[in-house]
């Protein structure tokens, strides 16, 4: 993945356009001694000045031969199953992680979260460079708000909520700008997979743990031996039902049952169909009587609290401005990371993409969607993980693999052509053929190429060959989240069980944790030998290594990043706010 992104993020490498070029003409006549003696001091002097912006530059004159066929590349049957995809893994994790800030601090609605996540995918799918990047809001955003809400509220004379929040965004946002136009973002050629599945196995866990909280809180909101009790358990079973149905229709499209057209739209839809049929669960029979909870929903295109749409943050007072700067920094910090390595993963080194990144640009649009945010009150969106992935493998194209394609239909081909083919693999050194240990000589699996897929014509073994890279199904599914902002499809949107949201989590970040580098190295560990492919590249490292390397994943997993936002403005609330004796800071 390093590779991938050195030579695109890199800006700096061409400063040779930025100098001025070097002749050996003799100068003219009307040239002037003192004209050149300025020249050679000036130049060379302020001649960083030019990198300024330098990386935006290059990123918006990489992707702009691209546009037209950001557009016309849209036209594939891969968007439509992308767009409802990742419609249903952006909005309602979304909703779910900010219930609780909805109900603490009763300044944001669903409408605020819609609005967030459409306003993030119309920017970025019309402007962005990266346009694979799904960007919406997270569960770190919802948390760094309510811990600010926490605060705030514990002063004897608060300031209002939304007018501070509007000057953290545009702290945040302006450090955003800085850090584009200083071409910071370079750093990134340092973030390796070490990190990306580090943080992507910790999200994994938030996934999981999450999903569990939202039925815990439906325990503690319903006193015990009430009806309402039934409706948990309830919600407890439509979860279950979720998780199961999506992981059998993810099954059942990797055998060798039903057509292939039928597994292929089992892959494609299994998770929406889930998510249908388990909330119409809640309707049928005895279950409709138990009333298991709902989401809660406001008016259409209503802010909460029935508040103006124009946050008026100048009015805040001059002293609470500079209290807003640290925190504009711990947000700048989250995003930097966050946003940056979900469009590291958005863009791997294991998808066939064909058009540059653009991390410069994409960071400083950033900015722009903070400081919208904090102008219209709304949750902050930034990169999401793992969604930017999932957008991104929900557009790949299979294909067979390149040793395949070279052959003919087996039970047509020659069987001269046969022995060639079999002498021609006998004749490769061993040192090309066979990169296994020798001790690996036992293995069972002798296979001379990765395991045929029993889902394709010919059980040829199919790999990524191709990406749909186009902007249409990031502005769709905004598009979608704009659509539920009306009366009717509030409504629905009513309609669906907490448990359901649950569900929804759990098999998100059990998906997510299965393809995770993390997870595939503890599985190698403990996997038997004697079954284990020769193709397997964790044959070549020894595994004590292997045992450090991912011990120290996991150390990093465990330390470093469990509860980031709620220790920085712990920290934040015990130097500058309260007193030792009330010092604490409720987590969610």
């Amino acid at each position: 993945m390093t590779t991938k992104f050195a030579d695109t993020t890199n800006h700096d490498s061409g400063d040779a356009s930025l100098q001025i070029p070097f002749t050996k003409e003799r100068p003219s006549a009307t040239t002037s001694t003192a004209f050149q003696s300025r020249q050679s001091t000036f130049f060379p002097r302020f001649s960083w000045l030019r990198k300024i912006g330098s990386g935006i530059r290059l990123d918006i004159r990489s992707r702009a031969p691209w546009y037209l066929t950001d557009w016309t590349d849209a036209w594939n049957y891969r968007v439509i199953p992308a767009t409802a995809l990742i419609f249903f893994a952006n909005v309602l994790p979304g909703i779910a992680f900010s219930l609780d800030l909805i109900e603490t601090t009763q300044q944001y609605g669903i409408s605020e979260v819609l609005l967030s996540s459409f306003m993030a995918a119309f920017i970025f799918s019309i402007f962005g460079a990266q346009p694979l990047t799904i960007a919406g809001v997270t569960g770190p955003i919802t948390v760094f708000n309510k811990t600010i809400f926490d605060i705030l509220s514990r002063g004897s004379n608060p300031p209002a909520y939304l007018h501070f929040i509007g000057w953290v965004y545009l702290w945040a946002a302006i450090l955003h700008w800085i850090t584009a136009c200083l071409n910071f973002c370079n750093f990134l050629k340092y973030v390796t997979l070490f990190s990306c599945d580090t943080f992507g196995f910790y999200v994994s866990w938030v996934y999981l743990e999450y999903g569990i909280q939202v039925l815990t809180r439906q325990f503690n909101s319903t006193p015990v031996e009430s009806p309402n009790e039934q409706g948990v358990l309830v919600s407890i079973f439509l979860a279950l039902l979720m998780l199961v149905t999506a992981f059998l229709f993810d099954s059942l499209s990797k055998t060798p049952y039903f057509h292939r057209h039928v597994r292929r739209f089992l892959a494609d839809y299994g998770m929406p169909i889930s998510l249908v049929a388990s909330s119409a669960m809640a309707y049928w029979g005895r279950f409709n009587y138990a009333n298991p909870i709902t989401l809660p929903i406001g008016g259409a295109f209503q802010a909460a609290g029935g508040r103006n749409w124009l946050v008026k943050f100048w009015e805040l007072d001059g002293k609470w401005v500079g209290i807003a700067l640290p925190f504009g920094f711990i947000l700048w910090v989250l995003f930097f990371f966050d946003h940056n390595v979900s469009s590291l993963m958005a863009q791997g080194s294991e998808f066939p993409l064909r058009k540059p990144p653009g991390f410069h640009y994409d960071f400083f649009l950033l900015g722009v969607t903070t400081f919208i945010a904090g102008l219209l009150g709304l949750p902050a969106p930034n990169g999401l993980i793992p969604q930017a992935p999932i957008h991104t493998t929900s557009l790949l194209i299979m294909g067979p693999s390149l040793h395949n394609t070279k052959k003919e239909d087996p039970e047509s081909e020659p069987a001269s052509a046969s022995r060639t083919t079999e002498t021609e693999t006998q004749s490769v050194p061993s040192s090309a053929a066979d990169t296994r240990p020798s001790s690996r000589s036992g293995s069972i699996i002798l296979d001379s190429q990765p395991p045929p897929d029993p889902t394709t014509d010919w059980h040829r073994h199919e790999v990524p060959v191709g990406v749909v890279e186009q902007r249409v199904s990031n502005l769709a599914q905004g598009s979608l989240c704009l659509v539920l902002l009306t009366g009717p499809f509030l409504h629905v949107l009513h309609l669906i069980p907490r448990g359901v949201l649950a569900g929804l989590f759990w098999y998100m970040g059990a998906d997510a944790l299965r393809g995770n580098g993390i997870t595939k190295k503890l599985l190698y560990l403990i996997q038997d030998k004697a079954l284990t492919s020769k193709h397997e590249p964790l044959h070549r490292v020894r595994k004590s290594r292997i045992v450090l390397f991912v011990g120290i994943q996991l150390f990093g997993f465990w330390s470093d990043l469990r509860d980031y936002p709620n220790h920085c403005c712990d920290w934040l609330s015990n130097s500058h706010f309260t007193s030792p004796a009330t010092s604490h800071v409720g987590h969610s």
